[in-house]
């Protein structure tokens, strides 16, 4: 079998209402499977205004507003209508990336037919809960991820260290690397554009601190705040540039009331803001391979990060970027300082950064989901023949 042979029915919990890392990622693997001549059928929840277009035919998935967060969308099951259209796709793969409802269908769908299941982890979504005041239902949430991943034949994973954290959580015996990749023609030292800077009142001799996300608490909002609270009282001088939006915007507009903020930006305008950052600061703790940061290493910005799943197996600590510890505000001040201090030390990691960034290709990166595909597929008919 071929990778022209595949049909695959992909279930995801929020293709294209916003854009995220991993919706980037789904819709990126769905356009090369295309072109390698597979046929995809994607099942998400919908909305009449998404932020990004979709790629390849889209299913829309019954669905119901995420309570405090009307942005996402929650599937609510896998109802007769989608059962009918997955019949008359006959796939011969299903691939899960969210455990939500509409996952947990898809895969007792597919387990009653035989076919080979595979599960994509974009996110670790127990450490979400201490954001929101319930950190204290983090073994609940690992407990029936655990369920859930051990009903899938193999997972696929953005980084080793997601692998080996899921393996010693017992989620699966079957776990594969789906690494990201980086668009080059983006992300790149060219794109630096000093007066794209002095148009936002960002001057050449000042250290521009930048952060990159959807602008959600779960993305170490705090932890930033507080760092830069600590790099300011010490006196060193800089300035911060956020770039994204969301739900907790104004939050953090109240809580750094000097910092530029840029909105959201795509395309060639998100290339210009990234590799006009000096440094990139990116605290958060819940990324499963951290796509900000290999954005900025591809400018040949250094990355400052909490040292945790994903950017621990990017980011070389005091080589091409700093890890550190998860949370530690003095520690994350004291790295800024150090970069803020001495230019040349920032230059150095950030040239290294970019060196690194190039291992990165999407095609091949892609291409192991494929293979992943094709190996179950023939594990599958080995088993009943």
């Amino acid at each position: 079998m071929k990778s022209s042979d595949l049909r695959i029915a992909l279930f995801s919990g929020n293709y294209n209402i916003t854009v995220d890392g991993a919706n980037k990622a789904l819709n990126r693997l769905v356009g090369y499977l295309l072109r390698q001549g597979a046929q995809v059928r994607v099942y998400s929840p919908t909305v009449d205004h998404p932020e990004m277009e979709p790629v390849g035919d889209l299913v829309s998935l019954p669905s119901v507003p995420i309570p405090f967060r009307s942005e996402y969308r929650l599937s609510s099951g896998v109802n007769a209508r989608i059962k009918r259209d997955l019949a008359a796709f006959k796939p011969n793969v299903l691939h899960v990336s969210a455990p939500d409802l509409s996952g947990h269908r898809a895969v007792t769908w597919a387990r009653r037919r035989g076919l080979p299941l595979v599960a994509s982890v974009h996110t670790r979504f127990e450490t979400y809960l201490k954001y929101y005041h319930v950190g204290f239902l983090a073994p609940l949430a690992v407990a029936l991820q655990r369920r859930f991943y051990r009903r899938c034949d193999a997972l696929v994973v953005p980084s080793e260290s997601l692998a080996q954290v899921l393996r010693d959580e017992r989620m699966n015996s079957d776990i594969g690397i789906w690494s990201r990749g980086v668009d080059r023609t983006t992300f790149n030292p060219e794109r630096r554009d000093m007066a794209w800077r002095r148009g936002l009142g960002l001057h050449d001799d000042e250290y521009v601190i930048g952060f990159l996300s959807r602008l959600v608490m779960e993305k170490g909002l705090g932890v930033f705040c507080d760092a830069i609270d600590r790099l300011r009282e010490s006196g060193v001088p800089h300035r911060v540039l956020i770039v994204g939006e969301g739900p907790a915007r104004a939050w953090f507009a109240a809580r750094l009331p000097d910092a530029v903020f840029t909105g959201f930006l795509a395309g060639t305008d998100l290339g210009r803001a990234v590799a006009s950052m000096d440094t990139m600061f990116f605290p958060s703790e819940t990324e499963a391979f951290g796509n900000v940061s290999l954005e900025a290493m591809a400018c040949g910005v250094p990355v400052v990060a909490a040292a945790a799943t994903g950017s621990e197996n990017l980011i070389a600590d005091g080589q091409s970027g700093r890890l550190i510890t998860p949370g530690a505000v003095a520690e994350f001040a004291e790295a800024l300082k150090a970069y803020a201090l001495d230019p040349q030390l920032s230059r150095h990691h950030g040239a290294a950064a970019e060196l690194c960034s190039r291992d990165y290709d999407w095609d091949q990166i892609n291409q192991s989901v494929a293979d992943t595909y094709l190996r179950l597929i023939a594990r599958k008919a080995a088993a009943k023949g």
